[in-house]
């Protein structure tokens, strides 16, 4: 989107009389009322003269100028999809240099163990570490499911720091709930918390646009199944940690409120 660059003003209109007069006049030649102090300053543009801008209007200028410019930057970078992408190909990239290289899952990110013998590049690499193409192909498709839609709202960057967010305070938080309710051993690797992540700030950020237009509903069927799909996948996969899951979702619940509350402040 372009914004046209401001012409001159055609005319004035006199309060008193109701005639159109210039604007480069300082009375009306009709009745003579005083329309101004004294008549604008002139300034060439190109092939015509228009009245010089003041400072302030021509920083407010500028400034609609640059908002305009920042909102076609922003709609250029989502029209596609490359958080999601980058998201979906990097862990499978990953599962297959891992496969080849025949190292196991711990030298290339996943957390086994006590959180005191974790090293703590492996809570940022954990979220993307997978055990087999079942488990890499549930969470591929609930992100192709929900992080477009974040990408078209936030943006690539915020969507990006969101799902590092969610992925990773999941690992971190696993092995001390473990501590607390479990055995002390944990085993996480994967995008659950990741996914469930994603899935919740885009239920906040459609649930703010659903409030804010009734004609514009939302459907609680289809994320309602797939947030059951992603908690019960500790059930089928050993590396499918709950606590992550369940971590990674309240990071992108919170996150996804905090987002629908400044854009509708905005």
């Amino acid at each position: 989107m372009v914004v046209p660059e401001a012409g001159p003003e055609l005319s004035v209109v006199c309060k008193s009389c109701g005639s159109e007069v210039s604007p480069y006049v300082t009375e009306c030649p009709y009745c003579g009322t005083r329309l101004r102090k004294r008549a604008p300053k002139l300034e060439r543009r190109g092939d015509e003269l228009t009245p010089r801008e003041s400072r302030r209007t021509r920083r407010r200028r500028r400034a609609v100028e640059r908002r305009a410019a920042a909102r076609e930057r922003l709609a250029l970078a989502t029209e596609r999809p490359y958080v999601t992408v980058a998201a979906i190909v990097g862990p499978a990239a990953l599962f297959l240099v891992q496969r080849a290289a025949d190292l196991s899952l711990f030298q290339v990110g996943a957390i086994v163990g006590t959180a005191a013998g974790t090293p703590w590049w492996h809570y940022l690499a954990a979220p993307f570490v997978y055990d087999n193409l079942g488990y890499l192909f549930a969470i591929a498709l609930a992100l192709a499911l929900f992080v477009p839609g974040l990408e078209r709202r936030l943006g690539p960057a915020p969507t990006v720091l969101l799902l590092v967010a969610c992925g990773a305070l999941g690992a971190l938080a696993a092995p001390r709930l473990d501590d607390v309710f479990g055995d002390g051993i944990t085993v996480a690797a994967g995008g659950n918390g990741l996914a469930l992540g994603a899935l919740g700030a885009w239920f906040m950020l459609r649930r703010e646009e659903a409030l804010g237009d009734p004609t514009n509903e939302l459907d609680w069927i289809g994320p309602t199944v797939a947030a059951c799909v992603l908690l019960l996948l500790p059930l089928v996969d050993s590396y499918a940690n709950p606590w992550c899951a369940i971590v990674g979702g309240l990071v992108g619940l919170g996150a996804g409120l905090v987002a629908a509350r400044a854009r509708r402040v905005a």
